[in-house]
């Protein structure tokens, strides 16, 4: 038999409603040259599965930079934070050279009495500027989370438990303790 002539015959069987494929689940008419759907399926799983680990890949390294960038930013903001008190410090500086070189100048107690009021009160008013807020103490109820006690004296009835006196001031700065009030209390 000739090629065209078995041909002829493989599409009689085919047409004649002979299953020549042994496989149960692919119908005998279906080309065997023709891809199986699997095939199909399995090759768009594997570029998602690639298109996934890629976009992956991409968001870790992006965490990497974002995390590298935030404590290198962080560090100079460490270095820089005192950088606008040091700066409103440095007039309160230029005020007190010139009053020792007034104190070194002149023997008039009043002058040099008053110009180091004017750089005490330039101070103060500059740390105030910034957020200092001195605590108040004396007369007030001891309060162990802001006080801390250095001793107890005999103060009488009426300022039993309440501070005497202070040894050294307390300081908020934003509304937080950045040092507790050092104090006497009545006992």
């Amino acid at each position: 038999m000739n090629k065209p002539e078995m041909q002829d015959k493989s599409m009689e069987t085919e047409n004649n409603g002979f299953n020549i494929n042994a496989d149960e689940n692919v119908d005998g008419n279906q080309h065997l040259n023709e891809p199986v759907a699997e095939e199909s399926e399995t090759e768009t799983l594997k570029e998602q599965i690639a298109q996934l680990n890629d976009k992956y890949l991409r968001q870790a390294a992006e965490f990497d930079n974002f995390r590298r960038r935030t404590a290198k930013e962080r560090v100079e903001l460490i270095q820089t934070a005192s950088k606008d008190l040091i700066k409103d410090l440095l007039d309160v500086l230029d005020d007190s050279n010139r009053a020792q070189e007034q104190l070194e100048k002149t023997d008039d107690i009043a002058q040099i009495k008053e110009g180091v009021n004017l750089v005490f009160n330039k101070f103060r008013n500059t740390l105030t500027a910034k957020g200092l807020k001195p605590m108040d103490a004396v007369g007030t109820e001891f309060d162990p989370d802001l006080h801390d006690a250095v001793t107890e004296i005999d103060a009488g009835e009426d300022m039993k438990g309440k501070v005497v006196a202070e040894v050294q001031k307390g300081y908020y700065l934003q509304d937080k303790i950045i040092r507790h009030a050092k104090v006497v209390v009545g006992r």
